[in-house]
């Protein structure tokens, strides 16, 4: 279950619904982090603005009062303003030209960096010995006659809570936003694919013989249903078409078969007549020998199509490949022997699988039969049967000409032969009904180099591994 579950999240984030999902997201996303950006720099813009235009209504005040009053009524007014609240919001002082405090709310000068128009910020300490905590203060300096500075300021503690306070409210906005996509993002994808890997389940299903099987729809008439019912519809008139050829194959095969059967058996009967002359004889038994090769090659497509018409796997037991093997030796050797062909025959002690035994003696057969016919006189046959990694395979190596790399694919179509083989007694059919037998019983047919030679092997799940059981 849980590698099952991995790789449903995986094919999830693979999937191209997701990516789109990601995609939305990644727009509405950064949509609302313009916006929000746009709130945040008017919001606190415009409260700096108000803080800034109450310093500056406090300055054009103090400046009427130093007008007309001079240094000792801007003294008295700084006095009076610091006396009614010491601990407001309004920051004033004024120093000497050693910076040595005068009269204000602060004890010393701020060390921060002065801009060009004269504004500073700077962080403040709570009042009384002990308090620690700071909080930050806006301000404008001036610079009075005789070296005197004067700051007049506000403490901007409220401004700062409410930038932060905006900031927190924003930035869980932005999270939450996120989380949203992204959950939508993944139900969405989440529902697509299961959509689709209906429509694929199916399609393997297809693939490995069950023409029977269609796609399912919910009836919501969307565009998946739609897709639904197209590949319904193409299914339906498949398989009618295959129907209908599966049909005229085996109507022709089945009248074209009866006749040559009983062309067989007269040229027999005229072949055993008495007194017939030796070259109408060696006539009748080419005859023979040519109508048998026919049946033969009717007879492999009838059994091939059956194979592939995807007959199901209900008759399948179990089957000792090894000792499935030992059987086509017994039967081959003196074949072999007759060609003076060295026969070599290495199986395990018991190689299980689970399957029709006819139709693999029938493919192992087959694969023994090629290797015998291809080899030189003389040559070398081997035929093994070994276990690895939850498969058995049956290889059937010979030390004959070989396939090119390039054409192992297209040796197992019907009716291909190489041109070398052309030669040779046969139809072209004998591994392509190996092939069919193969995928019947969900296994792999492979080729590959003997050095010289050809070595093909069948390789079909182990009785108990999950590939068998499922």
């Amino acid at each position: 279950m849980p590698g099952t579950y991995c790789v449903r999240i995986r094919s999830l984030l693979v999937s191209s619904s997701f990516r789109l999902a990601l995609l939305y997201m990644a727009l509405s996303v950064g949509s609302v982090v313009i916006l929000l950006g746009f709130l945040y720099w008017a919001t606190a813009g415009y409260m700096d603005r108000q803080t800034d235009a109450t310093i500056e209504a406090e300055i054009t005040g103090l400046a009427e009062q130093y007008r007309q009053r001079g240094l000792s009524g801007l003294t008295a007014v700084l006095a009076e303003r610091v006396a009614r609240d010491p601990t407001g919001a309004s920051v004033y002082l004024l120093v000497d030209k050693e910076l040595a405090p005068i009269v204000g709310n602060l004890n010393r000068w701020p060390d921060s960096v002065l801009t060009e128009d004269g504004w500073v910020s700077f962080r403040l300490r709570e009042w009384g010995l002990d308090r620690t905590d700071e909080h930050l203060a806006r301000a404008r300096t001036f610079l009075l006659r005789g070296g005197l500075h004067l700051l007049v300021g506000r403490d901007v503690r409220d401004l700062e809570a409410t930038r932060e306070l905006i900031l927190k409210a924003l930035g869980w906005g932005l999270a939450i936003m996120i989380g949203l996509a992204l959950g939508g993002g993944l139900m969405m994808s989440a529902s697509m694919v299961r959509r689709l890997e209906a429509i694929n389940q199916t399609s393997r299903e297809i693939m490995e013989g069950d023409l029977s099987q269609r796609v399912p729809t919910k009836g919501t008439g969307d565009d998946f249903d739609q897709l639904a019912v197209n590949l319904n519809r193409m299914l339906e008139r498949i398989g009618a078409l295959m129907s209908s050829v599966r049909q005229v194959s085996d109507n022709i095969a089945h009248d074209l078969r009866t006749p040559l059967t009983r062309l067989r058996t007269k040229l027999e009967l005229a072949n055993a007549e008495a007194g017939a002359p030796e070259p109408l004889r060696t006539a009748v038994e080419g005859a023979i020998a040519d109508a048998e090769e026919l049946l033969a090659t009717f007879n492999a497509l009838l059994r091939i199509a059956r194979i592939e018409s995807g007959r199901g796997t209900t008759g399948f037991a179990e089957v000792d490949l090894a000792r499935l093997v030992e059987d086509v030796a017994d039967l081959y050797e003196p074949l072999a022997a007759e060609r003076q062909q060295r026969f070599e025959v290495a199986a395990d002690t018991s190689a299980p699988v689970r399957g029709d035994r006819d139709l693999l003696f029938q493919a192992a057969a087959n694969l023994v039969d090629n290797a015998i016919k291809y080899a030189p006189e003389g040559g070398h046959i081997q035929v093994s049967v070994t276990q690895a990694a939850g498969e058995v395979g049956l290889q059937v190596a010979d030390s004959g000409p070989g396939v090119p790399a390039e054409m192992r694919e297209k040796v197992l179509e019907r009716f291909f032969r190489l041109d070398d083989s052309r030669t040779t007694p046969g139809n072209g059919l004998g591994l392509s009904l190996v092939k069919a037998v193969v995928e019947l019983h969900g296994g792999s047919l492979r080729l590959g180099d003997n050095q010289p030679g050809l070595r093909v092997g069948i390789w079909l799940p182990a009785l108990g591994s999950p590939s068998v059981e499922s």
